[in-house]
């Protein structure tokens, strides 16, 4: 049970150990099989379409992107609550570098994860008291980085297609490549084999992406939310007085939602990042960076190896150099990727640093 509680604890209290490894063992002590949940008399229609596409998701990541799916999501739990574990992010209010805690076995990362709501929202408000700016989101899936098999869970479950397969695609990639300590690569990583995945699965269906106008719309919002970045580092490095930083800082944000709502007054769904946007704080612009910032890096590795196999090998070799080198190293694969394919790929003409900068 320790082992379990390694992936989501740090080095704080037995009381926050002893919370990970219940709230661990809940999980893995409700497992039913895939096969026997289907079969099970009383079993709704609509859960046993789900848990059979999840078995096709799995076949594909096995077969088509060599993926180590072993029997890690072959089993399904029905939660008690809606969620699994609430996160906290939390970031000093004049920096957008997230605070860390570091973890016995997967290494220091910038989140805190609790199997309560009412410990994860205590942790916040003691974090908020300090001066941090805190993030608290719930958190539908997570990995073992396959110390576990992980399941199913009633959390997401219902998903549509493509996001479910997306998800699937991201926690697996965790299994093949995770660098002890380094989260903005692990993320990033596992989402670029989750966006460069998706299209593949989705032809594999025989299914037109309804997806393309979304993954247009998550990329505007990543430009947005990278400008913003862009716009309040020199304002945190500034030696003007605190009062002063605030002001400026407190502008920033509000440019941010002045411009978010003139890039998504022609969405069909407007309000898709809306709660996301107004509640956006050095917290929240520091959990887009470790998610994203390196994903385009990724994609080009992706283009330079040629196949899966190939770029899993690669990635790890990245992962294995010394960090300032294998940041540097992302960083020019990055460049090229925005270079040579950001005019065809990401097509929208809405101008994140132009409006920024307004």
């Amino acid at each position: 049970m320790l082992v379990a509680s390694a992936f989501l604890v740090g080095c704080e209290t037995v009381g926050y150990y002893a919370q990970a490894a219940a709230g661990q063992w809940r999980i893995l002590s409700a497992r039913e099989p895939i096969e026997e949940v289907i079969n099970k008399p009383g079993t709704s229609e609509q859960l046993q379409q789900q848990l059979q596409l999840i078995l096709e998701i799995r076949a594909y990541a096995a077969e088509v992107l060599k993926l180590p799916v072993g029997n890690a999501y072959s089993a399904y739990v029905q939660l008690d609550d809606t969620y699994p574990i609430w996160n906290v992010l939390a970031a000093p209010e004049f920096s957008l570098a997230p605070k860390r805690w570091c973890y016995p076995i997967a290494g220091c990362a910038s989140y805190r994860g609790y199997f309560r709501k009412s410990a994860a929202e205590a942790k916040a408000n003691s974090l908020h008291a300090q001066g941090y700016d805190i993030y608290l989101g719930a958190v539908p899936a997570y990995s073992t980085l396959g110390w576990f098999d992980d399941p199913i869970l009633s959390s997401f479950v219902n998903w549509p297609q493509e996001r479910l397969a997306g998800l699937l695609f991201h926690e697996l990639a965790h299994r093949r490549v995770y660098i002890s300590g380094d989260t903005q690569f692990n993320e990033s990583f596992a989402t670029a084999v989750s966006e460069i995945a998706l299209p593949g699965w989705l032809r594999s269906q025989g299914l037109v992406s309804s997806a393309d106008r979304a993954r247009a719309e998550t990329l505007s919002v990543r430009q947005l939310m990278a400008a913003t970045r862009r716009q309040l580092k020199p304002i945190y490095q500034s030696s003007e007085a605190d009062d002063v930083k605030r002001e400026q800082k407190a502008q920033v944000l509000s440019r941010l939602r002045q411009c978010y709502r003139k890039l998504s007054a022609n969405w069909p769904n407007p309000a898709r990042y809306q709660n996301y946007i107004e509640k956006t704080n050095n917290a929240t612009l520091a959990l887009a960076a470790e998610y994203e910032s390196q994903v385009p890096a990724f994609k080009q590795l992706y283009l330079d190896s040629g196949s899966w196999e190939v770029f899993y090998d690669a990635a790890q070799r990245l992962g294995d150099l010394d960090k300032v080198y294998r940041q540097e190293s992302l960083r020019v694969l990055g460049d090229r990727y925005r270079r040579e394919l950001s005019p065809r790929n990401f097509g929208s003409s809405f101008d994140a640093e132009r409006c920024m900068e307004i």
